[in-house]
């Protein structure tokens, strides 16, 4: 199989390095040549500079769209209509503009569209998922996310004002850079019916998009959610909560363990079995000793590659990226308008 990647930025670096890891070494390379990583793991590998062209020369199975998000519809749509399987970057775009082509484009040719919410493939959020859905917290009334990071501390081999997610031609902002919590709370909890939104540059960045944002969610299915996002937090926190009528789960990045508190015995067994007692009442289910955090990066390309030789069908589609656009959108729409946003 032949693989093109759009952007050899730090993202576009790590799928380079996990297909090799996984034995994909037909790779041609789709770069502007602004990215700020030196290019020595990138020698005798094809160069394109123009994606038709690379699309007509190469004729590729498959294109990883990793550039900057304002520019991800510039290579999806085109990659769509010849038919290519599309990994498609977290946001798929800047805006809502143009998706209505990449749909239109999808349709038509049959292109499978994976987009990259790696979170999906973090170990403990799956096991939240199998929680959840096996009834232990019980019904859910309320979510939470904390999601804060200092962002010069992201990439410290640039200058973060240069980057993406510091500009607003670029496609960034926090509310677009982070919108994997809007992706994973909707899968965990379900379908979101209405959102409220605060944004703002509060911070002593020098950055043109907002830095800070309170989100506040009403699910479909009647609990309410909020979401903390920033460029600020030091040290950074990403976190959420989920309370049941029966109970709590609680996950943390710092360990990766997921933790669930069980307010009454349950009928139910625990799917894969009990996690480790201790913390008082809580039961908690830890990452292994081995997983580091590329693992679910790793995990997500196999599943890319078994789409792309059809032995899968996506996990997170784009009818999910689709929705999170929406939900950024609808965020932005109440700022401006000072009103919730009904979907």
């Amino acid at each position: 199989m032949k693989f093109l990647i759009a952007g050899l930025g730090s993202i576009g670096r790590r799928h380079f390095r996990n297909l090799i890891a996984l034995g994909e070494k037909d790779i041609v390379l789709l770069r502007t040549r602004k990215a700020t990583l030196p290019d020595d793991e990138l020698a005798g590998y094809p160069l394109e500079t123009d994606v038709q062209e690379a699309l007509r020369k190469h004729k590729p199975d498959a294109v990883i769209v990793s550039n900057p998000t304002a520019f991800h519809l510039d290579v999806a749509i085109p990659a769509a209509e010849t038919g290519c399987a599309l990994l498609l970057e977290k946001p798929i775009s800047h805006s809502t503009e143009r998706l209505d082509q990449l749909e239109e484009a999808v349709r038509k040719s049959g292109a499978k569209v994976l987009v990259a919410f790696q979170f999906r493939f973090h170990p403990s959020l799956v096991r939240a998922k199998q929680l959840i859905e096996a009834g232990e917290i019980g019904r859910i009334l309320s979510a939470h996310v904390h999601f804060g990071e200092y962002l010069p501390a992201w990439h410290p081999w640039e200058d973060y004002r240069k980057g993406y997610a510091a500009r607003a031609d670029l496609g960034g902002g926090v509310v677009l850079t982070q919108c994997h919590s809007l992706d994973y709370l909707p899968w965990l909890v379900g379908k979101v019916a209405s959102v409220w939104g605060f944004t703002g540059k509060l911070s002593n960045l020098e950055v043109d998009v907002e830095d800070t944002a309170k989100i506040g969610l009403r699910f479909a299915g009647g609990a309410l959610g909020s979401l903390h996002l920033d460029f600020n937090r030091q040290p950074p926190v990403h976190t959420f909560d989920i309370a049941g009528t029966q109970g709590t789960i609680k996950w943390d990045l710092a360990d990766g363990a997921t933790r669930i508190y069980r307010a009454s015995p349950h009928p139910n067994p625990s799917p894969g079995g009990r996690g480790a007692r201790g913390e008082g009442d809580w039961e908690v289910y830890p990452l292994s000793a081995e997983w580091e955090r590329n693992i679910m990066f790793l995990e997500q390309m196999k599943h890319f590659v078994a789409v792309v030789r059809g032995d899968a069908e996506p996990t997170c589609t784009l009818a999910d990226g689709l929705r999170v656009q929406r939900l950024v959108e609808a965020v932005h729409e109440s700022e401006r308008s000072g009103r919730r946003v009904d979907l």
